[in-house]
């Protein structure tokens, strides 16, 4: 009868009502929880069917479904930690468990920010316990190509604060000023010595030693010189013997006019450099394209090395790291020298909101949620990764003690009913006395 179908429906009102007090209560609870993603309960009347025109009705009440916005972003924090790190847009971070860290087949979960620390193994990991995943670097600082459907490449990130580094030398430049006087008929023709630093594959400090001989003509100018490399990691053989003529035509005086190769690597007239090898590989020098005032120089009666630049460091310290807002992390060494190490993608699924909410504001995926895709950060749907930051949590305390009041009204009003229908049920009783 109604008045039994009234009562249904009061009971079903104080539990949906409940269910929403209840992610309110979370809500509220969670407003300073960083990546925190707020619960949002729904309503939806339930219809018992009649005839239109019975004359009577039956309150079918209310039903309560409770859904967690993920796809909902919170302002973003700074920090001071340069592993504090958020998704500033949509994606997250890939992220497994402590107890996950080393096995075969990692479970992934998904977070949208986390304060990074490295632990006693330099795993970098959250105080919960969450750790941080990622793609190795190659030794060069490249990044292989991986299947982005699967976590199969993807390894924890370790940084270790006593780990040291070196870079290799593998590009110089020589920018040298040879005196003119020198090819003069009745000059010395003594050599002329310079000594380069490079760095080896194992951070060892090695040199050129470059030796500039002038050819002294019978009469006149030569305006040639003739340059030695030797390779001291190799007991000072020599790599490499040039002839070099230098112009001495008003337009282009001063400059190279040809470079002839007796022994060692060729000299390409396209790039202006020499294709040395040195003990641990090869090493490319540009000494200047032909016609070049930035390169090899023959002017006036100084000799003097005016710009010589190298790549390469010595072994060095950690001193920082830092992530990009791309995912690349840079580590930073008191040589100067960086070096990208990893790579953090970020994880997207066609339905955030279809993923299945763990603890500690995680989400893993589901049958809803489709399947994730490892994107490179700003790429495609996602935004870029920022470090110094964190996601502050999506909840609006004003708006959830709004909802608390109505909450409470609505509850009680619902209370109120089933006092009524109590009442009416009581009266009916009391008609048969």
């Amino acid at each position: 009868m109604s008045i039994s179908s009234s009562l249904n429906a009061g009971v079903a009102g104080l539990s949906a009502n409940a269910t929403r007090l209840a992610t309110i209560s979370d809500n509220i609870a969670n407003s300073g929880t960083y990546g925190y993603k707020r619960a949002s309960a729904d309503f939806e009347n339930f219809v018992i069917n009649q005839a239109r025109s019975a004359g009577t009705y039956s309150a079918g009440g209310v039903r309560a479904s409770s859904s967690r916005l993920i796809d909902e972003h919170g302002a973003l924090v700074a920090t001071s930690n340069a592993l504090d790190l958020a998704v500033a847009g949509r994606g997250m971070l890939p992220v497994t468990t402590a107890l996950d860290a080393t096995a075969g087949e990692r479970a992934l979960m998904m977070t949208t920010t986390g304060a990074f620390r490295p632990d006693a193994d330099g795993v970098l990991k959250t105080e919960s316990g969450l750790v941080l995943l990622g793609w190795p670097a190659n030794a060069d600082g490249s990044i292989p190509i991986l299947p982005r459907d699967t976590v199969a490449g993807l390894r924890p990130v370790v940084i270790n604060a006593n780990q040291t580094a070196g870079d290799p030398t593998t590009t110089m430049s020589l920018g040298v000023n040879l005196p003119a006087t020198e090819t003069e008929w009745g000059s010395s023709g003594t050599p002329l010595p310079l000594s380069i630093e490079y760095f080896g594959n194992l951070g060892t400090s090695e040199t050129l030693d470059i030796t500039f001989t002038p050819t002294v003509p019978a009469s006149g100018s030569s305006n040639t010189w003739t340059m030695e490399i030797r390779d001291s990691a190799q007991g000072g053989a020599v790599i490499g013997q040039y002839s070099m003529t230098f112009d001495d035509t008003r337009a282009s005086g001063g400059t190279l006019a040809s470079v002839t190769t007796l022994t060692g690597g060729p000299y390409d007239p396209l790039t202006g450099t020499l294709n040395l090898t040195v003990a641990g590989g090869p090493l490319s020098a540009t000494i200047g394209k032909l016609g070049d005032v930035n390169g090899l120089t023959q002017l006036s009666d100084s000799f003097a090395p005016t710009s010589i630049t190298k790549d390469g460091s010595p072994v060095g310290n950690l001193t920082a790291v830092e992530v990009d807002d791309k995912g690349y992390i840079t580590a930073t060494y008191d040589t100067g020298f960086t070096r990208r190490i990893y790579h953090i993608p970020v994880v997207d699924v066609p339905n955030p909101n279809g993923l299945i909410a763990m603890n500690n504001q995680t989400f893993r995926v589901s049958p809803d949620s489709g399947s994730f895709y490892l994107w490179n950060a700003g790429d495609g749907p996602t935004g870029g990764i920022v470090g110094y930051a964190r996601e502050g949590s999506t909840t609006d305390v004003a708006a959830e003690l709004t909802a608390l009041i109505q909450t409470q009204r609505a509850y009680s009003s619902n209370a109120k009913v089933i006092q009524t229908v109590d009442e009416m049920l009581q009266e009916t009783t009391n008609i048969k006395r």
